[in-house]
């Protein structure tokens, strides 16, 4: 018998075993998401501000005069800056992931952080994916939908990843001038991925009508974002039967809003939640329900995990879905003992393999997917001959690198796993030739790498 406590930690959370204070039941995994966020106060990163600075310093090394000898100090130490914000930003996800006695929230926040993909092209805008959590995200995964929609399209980290600043009106004043045009990129994803899904009923003249709705939308790194009128197409536009037109923001926020409460986004983004927290294939009952609250309360989210939490498909005793490869790292930290302060203190080349060298050879970049849509979540893309493999190598490795003294592989595995420890494993674990291949054992079996 699973109890609920176990399945919240692995299904909803980052594993076992569970923090002081951490969720046992539904009502206090809403309680806990109501509240403050811990983990932001716990382990601060940087958000657009700072970031922009750091921006700001590294393209200014770069045009520095001076003798040779200057010039090169003067990169290396923008760099060498640059390098301690993003190492501390890496470390502090996984530090949040580790310790969080909110495992609902920290999951949440990577979820919709994946929804809304944006992936560094440059050097220089590594931070941003960081920081577009911190700015947009974290502040709005318990609010509305509308809410967190107008914040991560808006973001400038979603204006430079989908080439918003290349998109010019083609009759605006700065069209005229130079001959530009459309980039199609934002509004394209914006109902493809964001919003009412790759299935729902849009036009190619839908996209281009939003795409000339979203002209006028500029970042830099000294003014932060803002809207030019002489780039912004003039007129009206016409979006899924619906006519904007006004000054600035406010038809943009307009077609947000409206995008937010359409029944299509409401079904895409109901499934999305089922699929990520419960199974690859989830129980249309489940699907239905999240949908059902979404459109009657206009994209709540608290009402809507509310509602899937709710459902008893969510509370199958099953390990349905693949741990993806941050996953999998987090939850053999937190199971091999290896906190928070450990993981931002650690130095930064036993961080480096032990982490997010380590997840890339798993199959996942940290903070870069191949596309806009995000990492996968089928099973398949994750528990993969090669990918199994690296799992293996790294429970076999890197425990003995990270610990002093490696735990009794028994008393690992219970502590681990709980009830989802199957006889055979522990009968497995016991007869282990040492600690390593004990803890290998746990760290590599379908139970550990399941949720």
């Amino acid at each position: 018998m699973i109890s609920d406590a176990t399945l919240i930690a692995t299904r909803f959370g980052y594993g076992l075993p569970r923090p002081e204070g951490a969720a046992r039941s539904k009502d206090d995994m809403l309680t806990l998401l109501s509240g403050p966020d811990l983990m932001a106060l716990r382990w601060p990163i940087a958000g657009l501000e700072a970031v922009s600075r750091e921006m700001l310093a590294r393209k200014a090394a770069g045009r520095i005069k001076g003798t040779p000898e200057e010039i090169v100090a003067s990169k290396v130490a923008a760099a060498n800056s640059f390098g301690a914000v993003l190492q501390s930003m890496q470390q502090r996800s996984f530090a949040r992931a580790v310790d969080g006695v909110d495992g609902f929230r920290e999951r949440l926040v990577n979820f919709w952080a994946n929804h809304f993909t944006v992936i560094a092209k440059t050097g220089t805008d590594n931070l941003l994916p960081f920081a577009m959590v911190e700015d947009a995200i974290r502040p709005h995964v318990a609010g509305s939908f509308a809410d967190l929609l107008m914040a991560a399209t808006l973001h400038p980290a979603m204006l430079l990843y989908l080439d918003q600043a290349a998109s010019v009106g083609p009759e605006s004043r700065f069209g005229q001038r130079r001959g530009k045009g459309l980039n199609e990129n934002l509004a394209r994803e914006l109902m493809e991925l964001h919003t009412l899904g790759v299935d729902a009923s849009y036009s190619q003249a839908d996209v281009t009508q939003l795409a000339e709705l979203l002209t006028g939308l500029v970042f830099s790194p000294g003014k932060g974002m803002g809207f030019a009128v002489n780039r912004a197409e003039p007129g009206a536009e016409t979006v899924l039967g619906k006519t904007y037109d006004g000054k600035g923001l406010e038809p943009i926020k307009a077609v947000l809003q409206d995008l937010a409460l359409r029944d299509e986004t409401a079904r895409h983004i109901s499934r999305k939640l089922a699929v990520h927290f419960v199974s690859d294939t989830p129980d249309q009952g489940l699907v239905d329900a999240i949908t059902e609250v979404y459109r009657g309360t206009g994209g709540n989210l608290m009402a809507c995990y509310d509602a899937m939490l709710t459902h008893p498909a969510a509370w199958e005793p099953k390990l349905q879905k693949a741990r993806q490869p941050f996953d999998f790292l987090a939850a053999s930290a937190r199971a091999l003992g290896i906190s928070g302060d450990q993981i931002d203190q650690m130095e930064k080349k036993t961080f480096s393999r032990s982490f997010p060298a380590a997840m890339a050879q798993m199959g996942q970049t940290f903070k870069k997917p191949l596309g806009p849509n995000g990492f996968p979540e089928a099973a398949v893309d994750w528990i993969s001959p090669i990918g199994l493999a690296q799992r293996i190598t790294w429970a076999l490795q890197r425990p003995k690198m990270l610990l002093r003294e490696l735990p009794e592989p028994l008393e690992f595995a219970k502590g681990a796993l709980a009830e989802w420890a199957s006889p055979v494993l522990l009968t497995a674990v016991s007869r282990a030739e040492d600690q390593v291949q004990g803890v290998a054992l746990v760290l590599a079996s379908p139970e550990f790498n399941r949720r």
